[in-house]
Order: C-alpha cells, then sequence, then structure tokens
C-alpha cells in the first residue's frame, strides 16, 4: 500500500520495496473501514479491479454481540449516512430518538440503527443491491467497505500496480543496518547487495525494525485496552448463503471477543483476548468451544481438529515519533490499537496520507516531520479511545476480565461530554470543522453508545428540560411522529425484497462463478 501511494503522487522518485522471500506476513486485517474507498479513488483503482483476485465481499456493518451483557444481545454500528437527515441536523433527530427511547424504555437498543440507517435493511435481509442503495441514501462507492484477504491484496497490489507503475521489487533479507546520527545510511542484503535511501519506510511489523535501530521511544495503550494477544485461524464454509454476511460479528467471549469475517471463499476468525487473565492455553479451547456452540452455523469437532490456529502477540501504542530523522513507520510498524473497530488498514492509508503531504516539498524538514507525528498519533489516540469506549460501557461482571473492564476510567480526550451535555446535545461537537481530531470517530461514537445503553438522558431529565421550556405538548408531538418512523422501516423493507442476495450479487457481478 505504501509504495503504490508513493508511487502514484511522485512518479518521478525511485521507489524501491525489499521484501523477504521467506518471512510471512502477519495474515490478518482482513476487515476495512469505508474510508479505505478515499484511498482507492485517489490511486484509481475500482472494485472490478481487485475484489476477484483477493477474494473480496462488501461490509455495510459491525455487529456486537454480548458486549453490553452476557445475555446473546447484539447492535449494528451501520455504515453510511442516515437517510433523511441533513448531517448538520443530526443533532435534532438524534434527540426525538431519545426521547422517544425515554418514553418507551422496552424499546430495542437495535431500533437506533434500524431508524436512522438505511443501510439496516440491506444488512438485516443479507442483500445487496447499489442502485436501490442509492435511492435510500446509501452510495456504495464511498460508504461500503470490504472484507478481504489481505495478503492477496499485497500481491495484487505489487503486481497489478506497483511494478507496472515502476516500483523496483526487490526479493531479499536484510542482513545489517547502518546508521549514524543522521538515521539509517544503508542496507545490506543477503544477496550482496547495499541499499541507500534518502528515506526508508518501516512496514516490518510489530518488529519496527528499522525505528528501533534508531531508539524510537514506544507508548503503550494498555492503560485503555485490556488486550494484547489473539488466537487466528480460517474456516470453510458450512452454509455459505447463510454465513457470507454484509458485515463483520464481533462476538464477546469471558476475556475477550472474536472476529467472524467472511470472505467470498472462506471466513476468517479469531480470539482477541488478555494474558492478564487467561492463559494461550485456556483462551484457545475458549475460543474452539465458540466455533463448536455459539456461532449462527456451529463447526464441527473434524473442521475444529483440521485446522490451523495462530498465534499473535500483539503491541498495543505507538511509537513516540512516527517519523525520525530518515524513517517512517506505517502499520504495525508505528503502531497498534486492537483488531476491533478494523482500525488496522484504516491506520496504514490515513498514515500514508499525511505522509504524502509531508514530503510535498520535495525536501522535508523538522518542522513536516513534527505535523506528521502530531497529526497521526492525534487520530491514532481518538481511535484507540473510540476503541476503548466498547470496554468501558459494558456492564458485563461475569468474569474478572469484565469485571476489570467495568472499572475502566473514561477515556480523557474522548469527545463525551460535547456529545452529551447534562441536559442532552447542549455542546454537542459533530461537525469535523469544531474537532477535526476525531472527525472520522464521531459517526461511530453515537451509536456504538446507543447499542451499549448508554443515553443523554432518562425521562425524568427529559421531562424537566421540557418544563423548563414551555414545551410538555413536545410529548403529544412526538407520539404522533413514531408510527410514520416505523412505516419508513417498513417501506425499507419492502424496497430490499426484490434484491439480490449478497452471495448471488458476488457471485453474478465481481467473481463471475457459474
Amino acid at each position: 500500500m505504501t509504495a503504490a501511494t508513493l508511487i502514484k503522487n511522485f512518479p518521478e522518485k525511485q521507489i524501491s520495496v525489499i521484501e523477504s522471500p521467506n518471512v510471512p506476513t502477519v495474515g490478518v486485517g482482513e476487515s476495512t473501514l469505508g474510508q479505505i474507498n478515499l484511498w482507492l479513488y485517489t490511486l484509481g483503482i475500482e472494485d472490478k479491479d481487485w475484489m476477484a483476485s483477493c477474494d473480496a465481499s462488501y461490509k455495510l456493518s459491525i455487529k456486537f454481540t454480548n458486549f453490553y451483557e452476557n445475555d446473546n444481545s447484539s447492535f449494528h454500528y451501520p455504515f453510511g449516512y442516515p437517510e433523511g437527515f441533513d448531517r448538520n441536523l443530526m443533532p435534532e433527530a438524534l434527540m426525538d430518538w431519545y426521547h422517544r427511547k425515554a418514553l418507551h424504555p422496552e424499546l430495542p437498543v437495535e431500533n437506533f440503527a434500524d431508524t436512522f440507517y438505511p443501510v439496516m435493511s440491506f444488512v438485516h435481509n443479507n442483500k445487496f443491491c447499489p442502485y436501490t442503495m442509492q435511492k435510500l441514501g446509501f452510495h456504495t462507492e464511498q460508504a461500503a467497505a470490504y472484507h478481504f484477504d489481505a495478503t492477496k491484496f499485497g500481491i495484487w497490489l505489487r503486481d497489478n500496480y506497483c511494478i507496472p507503475n515502476g516500483v523496483d521489487h526487490i526479493q531479499a533479507n536484510v542482513e545489517s543496518i547502518s546508521s549514524d546520527e543522521t538515521g539509517i545510511t544503508g542496507l545490506v542484503l543477503d544477496n550482496n547487495d547495499y541499499e541507500e535511501a534518502d528515506l526508508y519506510i518501516d512496514c516490518t511489523g510489530f518488529k519496527s525494525i528499522l525505528l528501533n535501530e534508531l531508539g524510537a521511544e514506544f507508548t503503550s495503550y494498555s492503560d485503555i485496552l485490556p488486550n494484547d494477544s489473539a488466537w487466528a485461524t480460517r474456516l470453510p464454509y458450512t452454509d455459505k448463503d447463510k454465513e457470507l454476511k454484509p458485515y463483520t460479528n464481533c462476538t464477546a467471549l469471558g476475556n475477550g471477543w472474536v472476529w467472524d469475517i467472511p470472505l467470498w471463499s472462506r471466513v476468517g476468525t479469531g480470539y482477541v483476548f488478555s494474558s492478564e487473565f487467561t492463559s494461550d492455553e485456556d483462551a484457545l479451547e475458549e475460543f474452539k468451544n465458540h466455533l463448536r456452540t455459539d456461532r449462527d452455523v456451529p463447526v464441527s469437532q473434524e473442521t475444529i481438529d483440521s485446522l490451523e490456529f495462530k498465534k499473535i502477540d500483539m503491541r498495543v501504542g505507538i511509537h513516540d515519533e512516527i517519523f525520525l530523522k530518515n524513517v517512517c513507520a506505517i502499520g504495525l510498524a508505528a503502531g497498534f490499537i486492537e483488531p476491533l473497530e478494523s482500525n488496522g488498514l484504516y491506520t496504514v492509508h490515513e498514515f500514508l496520507h499525511s505522509l504524502v503531504h509531508a514530503l510535498q516539498r520535495n525536501t522535508v524538514s523538522q518542522f513536516d516531520k513534527d505535523a506528521f507525528n502530531e497529526k497521526c498519533k492525534g487520530n491514532f489516540r481518538a481511535f484507540a479511545e473510540f476503541v476503548a469506549l466498547h470496554y468501558a460501557l459494558s456492564i458485563r461482571q461475569d468474569t474478572p476480565y469484565w469485571k476489570n473492564c467495568l472499572q475502566m476510567k473514561r477515556p480523557k480526550q474522548l469527545p463525551l461530554p460535547g456529545f452529551y451535555a447534562t441536559y442532552g446535545f447542549d455542546n454537542l461537537k459533530f461537525s469535523h470543522r469544531e474537532n477535526n481530531q476525531v472527525m472520522d470517530k464521531t459517526n461511530g461514537i453515537v451509536p456504538i453508545s446507543a447499542g451499549m445503553n448508554w443515553f443523554p438522558f432518562d425521562k425524568p431529565t427529559m421531562m424537566r428540560r421540557l418544563y423548563e421550556e414551555h414545551r410538555l405538548d413536545y410529548v403529544d408531538y412526538l407520539e404522533e411522529q413514531f408510527p410514520h418512523w416505523d412505516k419508513m422501516l417498513e417501506r425499507r423493507n419492502s424496497a430490499v425484497e426484490m434484491c439480490s442476495s449478497l452471495p448471488e450479487y458476488l457471485k453474478e457481478n465481481i467473481h463471475h462463478e457459474r
């Protein structure tokens, strides 16, 4: 991704990728967010160009199960913008839904996403139709994300974009690194070559080989994020039509959570957990038990016995300087939050956007590096605190792990006070112009907090505010509006009935299988 970005923006530069022929990639990171479309657009890459080669499917939402309580309850964080609501007027629209929830506490929290996001009719019915989606206000070319094989995606970029556009691909191992007070001065390869460059991009994963050579400091985020380990595997489909869904499913277990990512030909799944509360062996057994019993389509013991489980030790946090001297780290080499909310590849393309900006003047000053570091670290921290919200808002107490999460304090930079003032949205910061630090995260804070049963006010607070404003008749007005919302949901569901299922759409339009 780095080489593709640089050769697109700086075609006059000599760009080389040194890739070991025998050191594998991490092999996960198969789920994305909608912002990847901006990156693909800047490179001139369309869905039809790469999806078939990368085992890809579409992703419209993220589902969270058992995060709030251990009662099999779930909610969605849908993509796209709400139907029929101007983005700048969202606070007022949201306020009416919170009024409804206060007046009718029995209203399920899932109704929040169903009410505001037209894409939920497609999610619930496992449908996919760009034309009908666009009519309802969901633009797939901007808002849909992807599930894909990350290794195959890297290979596709290498063979179909990087090399054809002039990137030099060097297959060799780095035997030693030369450095001085200015940074890296050269790389000794096992093919007897010596590579020198003006700028070195560290894409060596958690090892951060180049940054560590320069003595870069690392700040852990273990104070707000509990997980540091994962078991990962790949599942064959048992019932593809039922299992191939347009969302990532995240299911909380006793010591962490399991991801379920349906690709075209298989499912990527893994258990993210905390080594402080369980051993590797116990976590693996807990994961296998989940596969046997808790999935919509259980996995047979025979299949489980045939699977290869890969253990991943996660370094959660970020380097104090991502761009240090003549080295800039991208991806895991820079930092990692944890897999929740599909942030791994998100930070890659967002850091790359900032890197291109830092390189615009051809000569990179310390000011440019400092500006890059501040912007990337600020966005990274904001996203980390958004992820931490999923644990901090839980009220589970069934295991020591979740009891520990119950004691987590509110992340300091998370703009919850701005979103939820004492009497509603008085100080709401919804516009990116007011708080660009969390521009891309604000869309998620509201549905996540709603799904976790955390609201800006309750019925007494609502009635107090309406009394103070002499608007008690507003309750009658709201009660008249609620049936219209329900009819809107019915119209959406009717609109998707004739659409193709996601497996059918992919088969006919992307993978072209008979």
